[in-house]
C-alpha cells in the first residue's frame, strides 16, 4: 500500500493480541471484557489513550487467536534521561505527567470523574500523599540498588550510545 503524499509504500503488522486470546488480566477483578474479540479490546484502549491513533489500527481472529493490526513503524527512540540536570528532568516530567493525563482524562467519563472527586480537595491531597510516598519509596529502592552494585552483589550495565 502506498501513500497519496509519497510513493513510499505502508506496511501493515498483524501482531498476536497482548492477551493471545486470553482473558485480560484485568478480567478476575473488573469481570469480563464488553469485547468478544482480544484484539477488538486492545485497539479499543489504544483509542481511548491516544490522541491520534494509527488510522490502520484494527483487529481480526484468526483460527486459534485473535490479532490485532497497526501500521509498521520501526521508530524506536527513547530519552537520555541520565543526562538530564534537575532542569531538564522537571520540564521532562511535566510533560510526561501532561500526556498521562490527558490520556487518562480521554479514557474516563468527565462528568462521573467530577461527580466522585467531589468539590474538596480531598482527592488531591491524597494523589500528593501518594506521590510522595512513591517518590520516598523509589528513592529508597535506588539507594538499594546501588548499595548492592557497590557490594558486588549484583552487576550494573550501562546501555551505550547508538
Amino acid at each position: 500500500m502506498k501513500s497519496k503524499k509519497r510513493s513510499k509504500p505502508k506496511a501493515l503488522r498483524k501482531e498476536p493480541a497482548r492477551a493471545k486470546a486470553r482473558a485480560s488480566v484485568l478480567e478476575p477483578y473488573a469481570g469480563a471484557s464488553v469485547f468478544p474479540n482480544h484484539g477488538q479490546r486492545v485497539v479499543n484502549g489504544y483509542r481511548l489513550m491516544q490522541p491520534a491513533s494509527d488510522v490502520f489500527l484494527g483487529w481480526s481472529q484468526g483460527p486459534r487467536r485473535h490479532f490485532f493490526i497497526r501500521q509498521l513503524r520501526d521508530i524506536k527512540i527513547s530519552v537520555r534521561v541520565e543526562t538530564f540536570g534537575r532542569a531538564e528532568m522537571d520540564l521532562y516530567a511535566t510533560w510526561c505527567g501532561r500526556a498521562l493525563a490527558l490520556s487518562h482524562a480521554r479514557s474516563g467519563n468527565s462528568a462521573t470523574l467530577s461527580g466522585y472527586m467531589g468539590k474538596s480537595d480531598s482527592f488531591d491531597r491524597a494523589i500528593a500523599g501518594f506521590a510522595m510516598a512513591y517518590a520516598d519509596q523509589n528513592e529508597s529502592d535506588h539507594a538499594a540498588l546501588e548499595r548492592a552494585v557497590k557490594q558486588g552483589k549484583l552487576q550494573a550495565v550501562f546501555e551505550e550510545a547508538r
